[in-house]
């Protein structure tokens, strides 16, 4: 269970908490205003940020101690962490050893990815010579890979259209049945949490809500929701 234990980082003029459980497994979009705080929770949760108050609880355990390279995640950004000079296998190839000296095992782990996410051939281009949509696949398959228990997305399909972007979140869904990850994903767009399906935290007035169920939410908003939706 991921814990956020009484959680907040206080900055001048900025504040961010959040108190509330997550099982393994579950699927939460966090949606809100622009600079309300979603991609600092992720940070919070990744360990890039430290809190002010409170504690991060995986298993029961703190995670504060932990450094990012360590903790129980994989976080995705709208860049797709691919590093340029390597090739597509090389990179997925790091979710694995960060040394890159890989057994016949890790190869053969590294191609199936590749196939399971429709990359199948792809493995020796570059970054540079993959479409939006390739690079998003190939992020997914070294979170597939690294198979860790914690998988934080912070956009990484905005800048895919909607069918494309609709196609990443449907192998979202079905990376993280695979492995039994616990998906937080940032997205300003109410249409791709409801594709997420789960539940949704949304983020306003410098706290982050429990996570409620996305469709009953989206259905019967409260008034913060209402507000950044334009409803009237």
């Amino acid at each position: 269970m991921l814990h956020l234990d009484r959680l907040s980082l206080a900055q001048p003029g900025f504040r961010l908490t959040a108190d509330w459980s997550a099982e393994p497994g579950s699927l939460i979009a966090v949606m809100g205003p622009s600079g309300a705080g979603k991609s600092t929770l992720l940070s919070l949760i990744a360990g890039f940020l430290a809190p002010t108050g409170g504690r991060v609880l995986w298993q029961g355990a703190d995670l504060a101690p932990v450094p990012p390279g360590r903790r129980p995640v994989t976080i995705l950004f709208q860049d797709q962490n691919l590093f340029p000079h390597l090739t597509v296998a090389q990179n997925l190839g790091l979710g694995l050893r960060p040394d890159l000296r890989l057994s016949a095992g890790d190869r053969e782990r590294v191609e199936t990815a590749l196939t399971r996410v429709g990359l199948a051939g792809l493995g020796g281009r570059r970054p540079a010579q993959l479409s939006g949509g390739q690079a998003s696949r190939a992020a997914l398959a070294r979170a597939l890979l690294r198979a860790r228990p914690i998988l934080l997305l912070d956009e990484p399909f905005a800048a895919l259209g909607p069918a494309l972007r609709a196609e990443m979140l449907d192998l979202v869904r079905e990376v993280a049945a695979e492995t039994g990850a616990l998906v937080l994903m940032v997205t300003h767009d109410p249409q791709d949490a409801r594709a997420l399906g789960g539940s949704l935290a949304f983020v306003t007035q410098g706290r982050v809500s429990a996570p409620v169920e996305t469709a009953a939410l989206l259905a019967d908003p409260t008034p913060e929701v209402q507000d950044y939706l334009g409803r009237k």
